[in-house]
């Protein structure tokens, strides 16, 4: 069960964070937006540490990618962007002090973003963020908890989590190309139309799924799904390629 969520509220220098559709950001309004954001983490139960805003990096307030929390064990990752690398630094000594700890090191890349955390096994995919040599010390580093790695190449996307999330309950959310693939097997896969294509990334906490405000298909799939939608604007981060799984650090 979820409890924690580790988030970092954008700085000024959000506004230069990668985007790929180079659209201006209103930090004023993300500021705005992320402080809903931790308000649907409270409401979905959740104990919710904020940490200082990080200037040095535009994209830091992306907290999933830099580390993860597994089975108790925290994962320190390396990410594949090279604007970004050095955002997992200070998340060392804090996660270090309440778990266990692996770090994925050069060449090897990870980022959090593609990281499907399943009951008995995880799905990496294999992406211009996350590399082969990152996904095998992910492997050997989850091998002491008995859950196996498995790579799911990723093409067309930034992070797997773009075309598929996992929101519990043997859920899973996928865009239409991914939602027959064979690692899937086994989860109930709920496809989400191509006009909705933003809001497969969902984070589902329990009973709960934080989802983007304003796309009313996939929020009726996870209410007949049994999930309580806590919607969420988002429009800032979604200028610069995150989702609302990409904001916290839960576990």
């Amino acid at each position: 069960m979820t409890t924690h969520a580790i988030v970092r509220p954008p700085g000024a220098s959000f506004a230069h964070a990668i985007s790929s559709s180079h659209a201006a950001i209103d930090v004023t309004l993300a500021q705005a937006q992320h402080a809903e954001y931790r308000q649907a983490l409270a409401e979905a139960g959740l104990t919710v540490e904020v940490l200082p805003s990080d200037e040095r990096y535009p994209d830091s307030c992306f907290m999933q990618d830099p580390a993860l929390v597994i089975r108790g064990q925290a994962i320190i990752g390396r990410p594949g962007a090279a604007s970004r690398q050095g955002e997992e630094e200070a998340l060392v000594e804090l996660l270090g002090a309440r778990f266990p700890t692996a770090r994925i090191v050069a060449p090897g890349t990870l980022e959090g973003g593609d990281v499907m955390i399943l009951a008995n096994r995880v799905l990496v995919g294999r992406s211009a963020r996350s590399n082969r040599a990152g996904i095998a010390q992910l492997a050997v580093a989850l091998s002491a908890v008995g859950l196996p790695v498995l790579e799911v190449p990723v093409t067309g996307y930034l992070h797997l989590l773009t075309a598929a999330t996992c929101v519990g309950r043997h859920t899973l959310l996928a865009l239409a190309d991914y939602a027959e693939h064979p690692l899937f097997r086994g989860l109930e896969v709920l496809v989400v139309p191509p006009e909705e294509a933003y809001a497969v990334n969902v984070l589902g906490l329990g009973d709960h799924a934080i989802m983007p405000a304003g796309y009313p298909k996939v929020a009726a799939m996870l209410r007949a799904a049994g999930f309580a939608v806590l919607p969420v604007p988002i429009s800032e981060f979604a200028k610069a390629d995150g989702g609302v799984t990409c904001l916290s650090l839960v576990w």
